[in-house]
């Protein structure tokens, strides 16, 4: 036992000698690092008068309630904060509050604190409900606060927004109106630090053509304009392109309006750097150049036209070259805006080998290739890879890379910490500065699902654990628009230096979200919280319902020797039917109510699509044991709620699959282009990938959404032609033909992909009356 002491006292004094240097000296590093960005930033009356611009467009009534000044970070002990004031009003008409802040973000922010805490009111995507603001007091009678105000602190200077792939699922048919209010509810968040790849094949364009590359040998290079992300991260190349100049040119502009709204505001865009990934036509012009083509990503047949992509090896001197070529190209267009530049080399593609000391020469290499084009760059890279390939990234190799750069010039997103922190088990990233990230969604699906527990408090954990090296909060889910709940307390974390109690948070949240308190409501969102909000099983939610993601599979042996697909489940669904009983039981006083029609919609949805899971398997169950009467029962009810949920979600205007697809063909300038745009946004939320005769896409429905139209048109036939099949094998007694049903399926999805027939843009019907039909129909 002494012994065991003695050892534990030897390796306690080497993680305190290692850890406090390189603390100290990357805390060093990001205090000239903020420094150096504070000096970038637009002049105080510019941020003041963008913040004003949020408040008009917010709340045109109160323009002249509210006064806005910049103050110094020294007011705030050299931090970032917000305060908010009573204003001492010399005119009838005067302001009546004062918020000051650090910058305009902090001012927004402390606007949006205000509103929400004094007033009651709440804020949200348009497609999750939108603004409550009917709780707001007329001008003129603003609640005062206490004499001594309110002043709001920074735990951590970064609070930071996006995924590499959030561009594609969410952003990518957006125009600048929709991104302007986008801009506008990062401010309110208190959004600092967001990413900003918009238009980045144009810059690219431009570089290449230096290396004597032309536009039409990037035509099979960039993907099509759905599938941007995984060709920006050298997944693929070429599908759904090639990208029109139009688009280029269009989208370089749009990136401009962003990074120009973004700095007014005071934050600091998160620009592109060079990965390695280089069109095929690189190999001809630098034959001698390290160029390695990548294997397959996901493709069924290695088809070279989307398949296997050019990597230019780190260590070769010219991706030193093209990396600062990108990056002052970025500089001449946009300015000197940022010193921070991500870069995900190695997101699903491991190294060539698993030498510590190759991966430290990468890792150099490739922070070279950005810091000659920016000699203060700083490299910003998402930590998934350290999680969903932690069997090539063991500790040896991980700290290899994470230590391959100067201290100070790396952040590292713990991408997935709200349920699988990697900071606990690597040394706090092996001292490498980080942000405390929140993943939750994948492929933009609609699944109402949640951590409220771990977001509430992990983030406090990690920044007060021994020798942390957190230096921010972040939000990096891979589509947007849902679940407000779990967004609006993960950006409350970026301010909050306590843990939150959720029980009380989440009552207030009721009330600022409806703007009003309904008993029936408020009992329903406690069982929220304690079933769909409380996911404890350390699952990746995915929506694998089985109308949306109908198994592929032959079912003919026991289900459980089989394998069938699981959907996820971490709930009991008896206390989710109840909470939706309480949800239509207090919707007569909530008439009207834009933010209750959304969730009443979602958790109708949500229990339906759950139940359907359970009648799917009493299906497959009746075909196992060839009672055909009981597969016709249970399949036409199958069937029967998949027309019922769409007939839900036609009656709320945020779950149609017509605003998706006319945001596509509203870019279009040309009918090549409207034909494109529309197979890509067809595409990505059904097929997603390459197909042959007797094989679906492997990332079929990956981005799967329950959107009306998509559902009817598209699920439904699905479905039917499978039950039909698995009818006519009972009937035949002969074993169920899976090969033959893809034979007649992926014809029929393809056909659908290349449609154009037109879907609705506007809700029809009343959701509180069809919901309560629905409840009464398959619960009473």
């Amino acid at each position: 036992m002494l012994k065991f002491n003695y050892q534990l006292l030897q390796l306690l004094f080497l993680l305190l000698t290692f850890s406090f240097p390189v603390a100290l000296s990357n805390h060093k590093a990001i205090e000239s690092l903020l420094h150096r960005l504070d000096s970038k930033r637009a002049l105080p009356s510019v941020q003041e008068a963008a913040a004003k611009g949020v408040l008009k467009r917010l709340l045109p009534t109160h323009l002249s309630s509210f006064e806005f000044n910049i103050v110094s970070k020294d007011v705030c002990g050299g931090d970032s904060c917000f305060m908010i004031n009573n204003h001492n009003k010399s005119s009838q008409n005067g302001p009546e509050i004062i918020i000051r802040g650090t910058t305009g973000v902090e001012i927004v922010s402390g606007l949006h604190w205000y509103l929400k805490y004094w007033c009651g009111a709440h804020v949200s995507w348009d497609k999750t409900g939108g603004v409550q603001t009917t709780s707001i007091p007329k001008p003129g009678s603003l609640p005062l606060l206490k004499d001594e105000g309110v002043k709001i602190r920074r735990p951590v200077p970064w609070n930071y927004y996006q995924n590499v792939v959030t561009s594609s699922y969410s952003f990518v048919w957006w125009d600048w109106e929709r991104w302007e209010k986008e801009v506008d509810w990062m401010a309110l968040q208190g959004i600092n630090l967001p990413l900003a790849f918009t238009g980045q094949e144009a810059i690219w364009q431009k570089v290449f053509k230096d290396f004597n590359i032309s536009s039409e040998d990037l035509n099979g290079f960039f993907g099509g304009p759905a599938f941007l992300a995984w060709a920006r991260m050298g997944n693929l190349h070429g599908w759904g392109g090639p990208l029109s100049q139009n688009w280029l040119d269009q989208q370089l502009v749009l990136q401009k309006q962003i990074i120009s709204r973004m700095l007014e505001l005071g934050m600091t865009p998160v620009l592109p750097s060079f990965s390695g990934n280089v069109p095929a036509a690189l190999t001809k012009i630098y034959p001698s150049a390290k160029i390695t083509r990548l294997g397959d990503w996901n493709t069924v047949d290695a088809d070279p036209r989307w398949c296997c992509t050019y990597l230019l090896d780190p260590s070769d001197p010219l991706f030193v070259e093209i990396g600062e070529a990108f990056i002052r190209k970025q500089i001449k267009e946009y300015g000197d805006v940022t010193d921070i530049y991500n870069c995900d080399t190695f997101n699903e593609n491991s190294p060539p080998t698993s030498d510590p000391d190759y991966i430290s020469t990468l890792g150099a290499a490739v922070y070279q290739g950005i810091s000659k084009g920016d000699k203060d760059a700083v490299w910003l890279m998402q930590g998934w890879l350290f999680y969903s390939d932690s069997s090539f990234w063991k500790p040896p190799q991980m700290k290899a890379l994470l230590q391959s750069v100067p201290s100070g010039k790396m952040i590292v997103l713990d991408l997935f910490a709200d349920v699988k922190p990697i900071w606990k088990t690597s040394f706090q990233f092996y001292g490498t500065p980080y942000i405390w990230c929140m993943l939750h969604n994948f492929g933009g699906n609609i699944e109402m699902y949640g951590v409220l527990d771990s977001i509430g408090s992990g983030p406090i954990d990690a920044r007060v654990s021994a020798n942390s090296t957190m230096v921010g909060v972040g939000m990096c889910m891979e589509g947007i628009e849902h679940n407000p709940i779990v967004y609006e307390l993960m950006s409350e974390m970026a301010f909050r230096d306590e843990k939150v109690k959720i029980n009380k948070w989440l009552e207030s949240y009721s009330h600022r979200r409806y703007g009003k308190a309904v008993h029936q409501i408020d009992a329903a969102w406690e069982i929220l919280y304690h079933t769909i909000y409380n996911c404890t099983d350390g699952i990746a939610d995915h929506n694998h319902d089985y109308i949306a993601v109908l198994p592929d599979w032959d079912p003919s042996t026991n289900i459980e020797s089989a394998g069938m697909p699981q959907v996820h489940l971490w709930y009991p669904p008896e206390d989710v039917i109840k909470a939706l009983q309480l949800f239509l039981a207090g919707g007569k006083n909530l008439t009207g109510s834009l933010t209750y029609r959304y969730d009443l919609v979602d958790l109708t949805r949500q229990v339906l699509s759950k139940f359907a899971n359970q009648v799917y398997i009493k299906a497959v169950t009746s075909f196992q044991e060839k009672n055909i009467d009981d597969l016709h029962l249970n399949s036409h009810k199958f069937l029967q709620l998949i027309k019922d949920i769409d007939l839900l979600l036609a009656s709320d205007d945020n779950f149609l699959l017509g605003t998706w697809l006319e945001s596509a063909k509203k870019l279009a300038v040309n009918p090549s282009e409207l034909k494109q745009y529309e197979w890509n946004a067809r595409t990505q939320v059904t097929m997603w990938f390459d197909t042959n005769e007797t094989t679906q896409s492997k990332l079929h429905d990956y981005a799967n959404k329950f959107w009306s139209g998509i559902l009817q048109n598209y699920y439904l036939p699905r479905a039917t032609t499978y039950f039909s099949h698995l009818s006519e094998s009972l009937r035949q007694n002969k074993k169920f033909k899976l090969i033959e049903w893809r034979k007649q399926w992926i014809p029929m999805s393809n056909k659908w992909q290349e449609g154009n027939e037109l879907y609705p843009v506007k809700a029809k019907g009343d959701a509180l009356t069809i919901s309560q039909a629905l409840y009464e129909k398959y619960f009473s």
